[in-house]
């Protein structure tokens, strides 16, 4: 089994370098909501063991929702209907009974933007160990397909404004739609309507001592204070706060190539009946000395929080420093 996994690694090295020569022939452009992921088997599979796999491996929650909703939508096919229109989903995942065990990723095979993962074994037992050896790495091709496709569709119409960059020297990729609400010394807040609330983006930079020790205790009150002076709630008194019931998730990362703190959690309003998921980003201004923190926040009551969430923290990602 393992020489089967090590050809596995083989194929997927070969789907990737092939994309050249598949990128010179016509494929239609791919189609379906972000965040949806097409799995064609037999309906037996689907029903049985197999399908509880993939359905456990790809429906891991979303972090940082005040509900748990699931990272990916699974959307199940036969495979006597998976052909036509029906293969120019954006996300595929493809099982096939084959003598030869293998896990391929393959690029734009059928549409673009588009990744298909052709699963093959002899029987549904080795499809699924197969499967779950290698869906961290399906996940991962994934996450990074859709976040290209949304930034695709966020440059349909790319915002013109440029006070985040006045202020502070860095630049966001996001959309006309969101317009800045609020633009002081040391503060911007930029603001997006949907149906039933809005999306928000908020900047400000810190001198660099503010977060010696411990982080993660510090982002926290750091948050509040900032909610305190600048986001007002609906209600007289009333402000933006993190939520502390629910312990938010913290991880080390890197952002525009430098040293940066990811924090997802909840927040809500002080003194007032408002909540939803935030996304923080801290990234380190060595050559400033300061901090630079960039956070997304959801309002949006009684619907799906995910999209939304996927939307913000896909234009955070983008922060660059002005050159």
């Amino acid at each position: 089994m393992n020489k089967l996994l090590c050809l596995s690694l083989i194929f997927i090295l070969f789907s990737c370098n092939s994309k050249a020569d598949r990128s010179k022939a016509f494929v239609p452009e791919s189609s379906g909501n972000l965040n949806n992921v097409t799995v064609v088997m037999p309906l037996s599979d689907w029903k049985g063991a197999l399908g509880n796999t993939v359905r456990e491996s790809m429906s891991l929650i979303y972090e940082g929702l005040p509900l748990d909703e699931p990272q990916y939508s699974l959307n199940y096919m036969k495979p006597q209907t998976f052909k036509g229109f029906a293969r120019q989903s954006r996300n595929i995942i493809w099982f096939q009974r084959d003598s030869i065990t293998r896990f391929q990723l393959a690029q734009d095979q059928f549409a673009r933007p588009q990744i298909v993962a052709l699963v093959t074994g002899i029987d549904k037992e080795v499809q699924a160990f197969s499967f779950k050896q290698n869906a961290k790495l399906l996940r991962q091709a994934i996450e990074e397909n859709e976040r290209k496709e949304k930034l695709r569709r966020i440059n349909k119409s790319p915002t013109t404004e440029k006070k985040l960059e006045d202020r502070f020297g860095y630049y966001l990729n996001y959309s006309s739609a969101y317009k800045t609400v609020k633009d002081t010394t040391n503060f911007i807040w930029i603001q997006k309507e949907i149906q039933k609330g809005h999306l928000n983006i908020i900047a400000y930079s810190l001198p660099e001592e503010k977060l010696k020790g411990m982080f993660t205790q510090k982002i926290l009150n750091i948050r509040d204070s900032i909610g305190k002076l600048y986001v007002p709630g609906r209600l007289e008194g009333s402000y933006l706060i993190t939520e502390r019931t629910f312990r938010p998730y913290f991880y080390k990362t890197l952002l525009d190539g430098k040293e940066a703190y990811l924090t997802k959690g909840t927040w809500e309003v002080a003194n007032d009946f408002m909540a939803g998921p935030f996304v923080n980003y801290v990234i380190r201004d060595s050559i400033a000395n300061r901090w630079m923190v960039v956070e997304g926040f959801a309002f949006a009551p009684s619907v799906s929080k995910r999209e939304y969430m996927f939307e913000l923290n896909t234009i955070l990602t983008t922060l660059k420093k002005k050159n």
